[in-house]
């Protein structure tokens, strides 16, 4: 069985005033709900069973699927209306309701890209890494850092200059990355990544809400939590704002062409 779970528990307050009266997973992109999009997307990559975790306005999420016969997927709802969890409690609320012996592939409902998950899916496999994080040298406020060998090292916010590592001994000099710097590199997350069962256990043991991007550089010293670059042909948006929805109809349509 080939895992996928689906962030759909967002209140999409940046999307106002579309989400004034539905989820952000059922704002429409080439009118297509955003969901329906990421699950042909998860269908097409040989994806079975799909985990969705739902809050704001939950039912409408939950009917349009269903009235869809799941778009021939295996769903689960992973149910977060009691209060929102974070990424990473979202993930670990949802692990019963997965195959224990395989990876996830973790998708935000409102990334809209032309990255291959099937193949990302198949590398992750290949590598047998605990955790690949889909990313790219995109322009952002925040960062995550590698070394040479793909490896997480840190998470660093450019405009305050905080930064967040496993690794203290290496602080003074991720602080002071030089733009040409060739022992780390500065990427952009995705929103897209794998997280293989060996870290189902950590996950469990962690509080009820946290963060998944603080999780994962928490353990990097004792975990291989790796990059995946994206191509140089790489399409991307976050379509949480209302300007963005354009761009993602673009990416969308391409999806499909290609499909």
């Amino acid at each position: 069985m080939r895992n996928a779970m689906i962030f759909a528990a967002g209140l999409g307050t940046r999307l106002r005033p579309y989400t004034d009266d539905r989820p952000k997973a059922m704002v429409e992109v080439d009118g297509r709900p955003m969901i329906g999009h990421q699950l042909l997307r998860l269908r097409a990559a040989g994806f079975t069973r799909v985990v969705i975790n739902v809050h704001h306005y939950a039912q409408q999420i939950i009917d349009y699927v269903t009235a869809n016969d799941g778009f021939g997927l295996d769903i689960a709802f992973s149910d977060e209306t009691g209060h929102l969890l974070d990424t990473g409690g979202g993930i670990r609320k949802a692990l019963p309701l997965f195959d224990a012996d395989s990876p996830v592939l973790v998708h935000n409902v409102d990334i809209f890209s032309n990255a291959d998950l099937a193949a990302l899916y198949a590398a992750h496999l290949d590598e047998g890494a605990d955790a690949s994080l889909l990313v790219s040298q995109r322009s952002t406020s925040r960062y995550l850092i590698f070394d040479n060998k793909d490896n997480l090292v840190a998470w660093k916010n450019i405009q305050t200059g905080e930064v967040r590592t496993a690794y203290e001994a290496l602080l003074p000099s991720l602080q002071h990355l030089s733009a040409d710097d060739t022992t780390y590199r500065l990427r952009a997350f995705a929103g897209i990544h794998i997280i293989s069962p060996t870290l189902f256990p950590l996950l469990e043991q962690q509080d009820e809400v946290f963060s998944i991007t603080n999780f994962y550089w928490q353990h990097a010293a004792d975990y291989r939590i790796r990059c995946v670059e994206a191509p140089h042909d790489f399409r991307w948006v976050d379509a949480g704002k209302p300007e963005a929805l354009t761009i993602a109809a673009e990416i969308a349509k391409l999806a499909i062409d290609n499909s």
